[in-house]
């Protein structure tokens, strides 16, 4: 049941308003006098597929920009001195995305009820990952949440203007290569059979390149549902292939051995990883809890896994730097600086320059390959044309040497 409520908010002496879906109205009288909403308004009405929130969403249901925007205005709002719950409330009236409103207020009211920051936040993992939530939980702990969510507000912002590197490298080759697409399927369904047909009609003779062309043409034209039947298996193959852990592992290791971009990817990743261990080392959080995290925040099974053996290994005894020194995946740079770390106490400081280094090293190839990218691009798409349109020529030719 849907109830539409008006009040007095007993903390500020404000007029509220809102909507709460329970089972009964005596559950939405105890939820809001629990909150501290002196009611003075309550109206009940069923939910319709018009009034009631659906919450469907693709990917992630708060976006990354929004996140790290919040993560700095709280960290500043606490940096003032300003409590965690009026923080919380301002911010909640503040964004724009109604997902995180929603989520927002709930944390708002769950908070004011005596629940802690943390664990409220733990409701909603799709929105909170874990590392934004133990970070908290070690915050909370120490009494020293605003640096905390200090160290937050700077780990989003970095990981945010890393992936906007990554995308805008890559956005140009896609948008160019759906052009590019688009127009050889114009060519080859409406410009070339009309032109082909024409100087057939004269006598002209049809030379091998202008038959395959031509064949492929026909394909497009009669039996345009192979490509769409074509491009379903490969995306059910590929589904199939991320269900099963092995295949998963297969693609994972395609990612990092793909020439160029199999290692700015392993870049972008244990710029991340790095990032992600310097945070929570510096915000004292359990080492051994660190690397579960950083293993899972990897998103690449390959990395992963190491990672997995570094836990391991560090819980024999033995040190963190061994497995990553062993693998091919992290560079001898990054154990080396690891070990360092290890045998000096600063862990986190290294693990932050490490940071740092591969963060610079990803903008500057992202950089490098979009100024490459566009002109090969270029070349690319105006050679596919090129081979099309010379291929409608060459039957011309053949009909001027018999004039």
């Amino acid at each position: 049941m849907l109830y539409h409520y008006k009040g007095i908010d007993a903390r500020t002496g404000k007029e509220v308003k809102g909507k709460l879906t329970v089972s009964s109205k005596a559950e939405a009288v105890e939820e809001l006098r629990r909150t501290g909403v002196y009611i003075s308004e309550l109206i009940g009405k069923k939910e319709s597929l018009l009034t009631k929130d659906l919450n469907i969403t693709i990917g992630k249901p708060v976006k990354n920009q929004d996140f790290v925007v919040f993560c700095r205005q709280l960290a500043t709002l606490l940096n003032a001195g300003t409590p965690i719950v009026d923080s919380i409330g301002l911010l909640s009236d503040q964004v724009s995305s109604k997902v995180f409103k929603k989520t927002l207020h709930t944390i708002y009211q769950d908070i004011r009820s005596g629940t802690a920051f943390s664990e409220a936040c733990q409701r909603f993992p799709k929105v909170f990952d874990k590392v934004f939530v133990n970070m908290v939980i070690s915050g909370e702990t120490s009494g020293d949440l605003e640096t905390v969510m200090e160290r937050l507000a700077v780990f989003y912002e970095k990981e945010n203007k890393i992936r906007g590197k990554v995308k805008s490298a890559m956005m140009y080759p896609i948008v160019v290569t759906i052009v590019a697409v688009i127009v050889v399927i114009i060519l080859l369904t409406k410009v070339l059979p009309s032109l082909l047909n024409n100087l057939l009609s004269v006598g002209g003779k049809i030379p091998l390149p202008t038959k395959i062309v031509l064949a492929l043409s026909n394909v497009l034209i009669e039996k345009w549902y192979l490509f769409f039947l074509f491009i379903l298996l490969i995306t059910l193959l590929y589904a199939a292939t991320k269900r099963n852990p092995k295949g998963q592992y297969l693609i994972d290791y395609l990612k990092l051995k793909i020439p160029v971009f199999g290692l700015l990817n392993q870049k972008q990743i244990i710029a991340r990883v790095s990032r992600t261990m310097a945070s929570q080392f510096a915000s004292s959080v359990p080492v051994l809890q660190i690397l579960s995290m950083s293993a899972e925040v990897s998103g690449n099974l390959v990395i992963a896994n190491v990672l997995e053996q570094s836990r391991e290994s560090l819980r024999g005894g033995s040190s963190l730097s061994l497995p990553l020194a062993q693998s091919w995946v992290f560079p001898k740079l990054v154990s080396h600086m690891v070990a360092i770390g290890e045998e000096t106490g600063q862990l986190d400081t290294m693990l932050e320059k490490i940071a740092d280094f591969y963060e610079e090293e990803v903008e500057q190839m992202a950089s490098r390959l979009s100024a490459i990218l566009e002109p090969l691009m270029i070349v690319i798409v105006g050679a596919v044309v090129g081979l099309i349109v010379l291929a409608a020529m060459l039957p011309m030719f053949s009909i001027y040497e018999n004039i």
